[in-house]
């Protein structure tokens, strides 16, 4: 009997017990709900306003439908989708949004940030909105990252089907390059990546399929398409490892790199984990075990996930996000899975590095339940940030899978596949229909603010009250004000901006990184937007003890997102910075001596 049947069954047996357990363990201590702004500030410093069309975003994401042989459980196969991204496409200091939809024929939006609260669509006119057509697959998430060094990010869309790039011409249209480009043709993927893997000082893309490459998921010749195991999957799409040749093109060096995956990846990730100066890449994987592939700097990658830890038990992994949510100075990771009541507690893992491996590799615990951020139900998205200025990374997270009718579950058909044998599992045609069951829907999303010991949900009380079917989740100064705000792309559901507002005695500081390498001028310095770059800040709050947090830029995350380019670090009340050391991709090691709190710092990577 398998693990997850087993959970199941106990579940069943157990419902009572288990509901209350979860319940009371769901994040630790929910507070209530319905706050004013008045008493969310008191209470927590900060305060959420849902202001999509106050800013003028009346953005709707669609689910796709697939080959009728799929349509009794439609709505399983099709929910994985509603990708959002941050980025300031036309280069003048205000952040814009890319969001993606799901519908063959539908239309993707780039909201510009018109410096007036409010946002307009321009991706008709920038050319990036009509990328859904017929026979080419429809969009997942999108990650943007600077690959040609001419300053403008550059706009990667992935999809189930043919994976899109376009190049940023000076912020005032894009080019079309995905015929030209060297791009796999068809990729059903979930989770993409910006990183310069080779430190060459170009961006490398990273793509990870989840369901196989040669299905057409409009136009299946069988209903064999469905993972394997519900603990060990391997039956999922292949990994593709793109180097950039530095011409427009990129070279598939994926099998060269030793990168072997064809697990159901949903979630990934890149920073330098293993200390190496190279950035890794951490896969969080539907179906099985997590993986972790350790960059060992000559072109190749190992997986060591077993060895440190992050891969020891088969979950449904979801998300890869990265934070230091204790201030030790080191990253942990952020994996999401399912929990719910009475049906399967698998828990959201938080992997914290606590040592080392004999190899010298870093080791990581499980925190999660220790912290209170384990039990967020069928977890997807989620993002630390610092979203009251106090000094501490809080986490959001989104969750929900299907909201459909309320008086009826697919939790007791879900059971029956999930402890069938491998070939019965693997054919959808004998997962029982779903028709308007629900399927851990309606969920209560989680905002747990650090308390500096652990964390607590505070999600409805501070105004982030919505049940839609969350999916990706971005944050980011949208207004330039110098708090965190928070974007969520919902399946089948609108695009929520949360509005942030922090208690005005509270500092912060940001700092906005710029590689070094030019067009023609790469070898020796950081890719353009220094991603893959570390702050490392120290600071006091008046005459306290030191406190210390590293950040890392990344170019796509989490789940089907990606946050701002610019790192923000919340410093509390009468804050004296030290110092912040950045780490460049290059190697080289800049330190900036007592930044002043409460501006946007722009440093340009130094000369040899």
């Amino acid at each position: 009997m398998s693990r997850w049947l087993k959970q199941l069954v106990m579940a069943g047996v157990l419902v009572g017990l288990f509901a209350v357990v979860v319940v009371l363990n769901r994040g630790g201590p929910a507070e209530a709900g319905g706050l004013s702004a008045e008493e969310s500030l008191r209470r927590y410093g900060f305060h959420l306003v849902e202001s999509a069309a106050a800013c003028g975003i009346d953005f709707r994401h669609e689910s796709p439908t697939l080959d009728p042989k799929l349509n009794h459980v439609m709505p399983i196969v099709a929910g994985m989708g509603a990708g959002v991204s941050v980025v300031d496409f036309d280069y003048d200091g205000r952040l814009d949004l890319y969001v993606v939809t799901g519908r063959v024929g539908g239309l993707n939006r780039l909201y510009r940030n018109k410096g007036d609260g409010t946002f307009e669509d321009v991706a008709a006119a920038m050319g990036v909105a009509d990328v859904n057509r017929a026979g080419t697959g429809v969009s997942m998430g999108s990650a943007w990252a600077d690959f040609d060094n001419d300053g403008f990010p550059d706009l990667c869309v992935y999809k189930w089907g043919r994976p899109e790039l376009f190049r940023n011409v000076g912020g005032k249209g894009f080019e079309r390059l995905t015929e030209t480009a060297g791009l796999p043709g068809w990729v059903n993927a979930n989770a993409a990546c910006w990183l310069d893997f080779d430190r060459d000082g170009r961006t490398d893309l990273f793509i990870a399929g989840y369901w196989r490459d040669d299905l057409d998921l409009w136009n299946l010749s069988t209903t064999e398409v469905m993972p394997e195991s519900f603990e060990y999957a391997e039956n999922g799409g292949r990994k593709y490892l793109l180097r950039n040749r530095g011409d427009g093109t990129f070279e598939d060096v994926t099998a060269k790199a030793g990168i072997k995956s064809t697990r159901w990846t949903l979630g990934v990730v890149a920073a330098d984990l293993c200390g190496t100066g190279y950035p890794d890449l951490v896969l969080a994987n539907d179906y099985g075990v997590s993986e972790l592939y350790a960059n060992r700097g000559d072109g190749t990658f190992e997986e060591v996930g077993h060895e440190t830890g992050i891969g020891v038990a088969p979950k449904s992994g979801m998300n890869a996000s990265l934070g230091d949510p204790l201030n030790q100075g080191k990253l942990a990771v952020y994996i999401s899975n399912i929990s719910e009541p009475g049906n399967l507690v698998q828990g959201n893992n938080l992997w914290v590095p606590v040592g080392k491996t004999q190899t010298g590799r870093p080791r990581f615990l499980n925190q999660a339940d220790a912290l209170n951020v384990s039990r967020g139900g069928w977890s997807w998205g989620a993002k630390f940030g610092d979203l009251n200025n106090d000094g501490r990374l809080d986490l959001y997270l989104t969750n929900g899978y299907i909201s459909a009718d309320k008086g009826r579950s697919y939790w007791y058909d879900y059971g029956k596949i999930a402890g069938g044998m491998k070939g019965l599992i693997r054919d959808a045609k004998f997962w029982p229909p779903i028709g308007t069951q629900s399927l851990s829907g309606f969920q209560p999303k989680c905002l747990w603010v650090n308390k500096g010991g652990d964390f607590v949900d505070v999600a409805a009380a501070v105004g982030a009250g919505d049940t839609f079917d969350g999916r990706a989740v971005a944050l980011a100064d949208l207004f330039n004000r110098g708090v965190t705000d928070v974007v969520v792309a919902n399946q089948g559901g609108p695009l929520l901006v949360y509005k942030n507002t922090v208690d005005a005695g509270r500092d912060w500081v940001q700092f906005k990184l710029t590689g070094g390498a030019r067009p023609g001028r790469e070898a020796g310095w950081s890719n353009r937007d220094a991603v893959g770059a570390e702050v490392r800040v120290r600071w006091r709050q008046g005459n306290g003890p030191p406190a210390e947090q590293v950040q890392v830029v990344t170019a796509g995350d989490g789940y089907a997102s990606q946050g701002m380019f610019r790192l923000h670090f919340g410093l509390g009340t009468g804050a004296v910075v030290e110092r912040a050391v950045v780490k460049w991709p290059s190697g080289r090691t800049q330190t900036i001596p007592s930044p002043a709190p409460n501006v946007i710092h722009s440093i340009e990577e130094p000369g040899p």
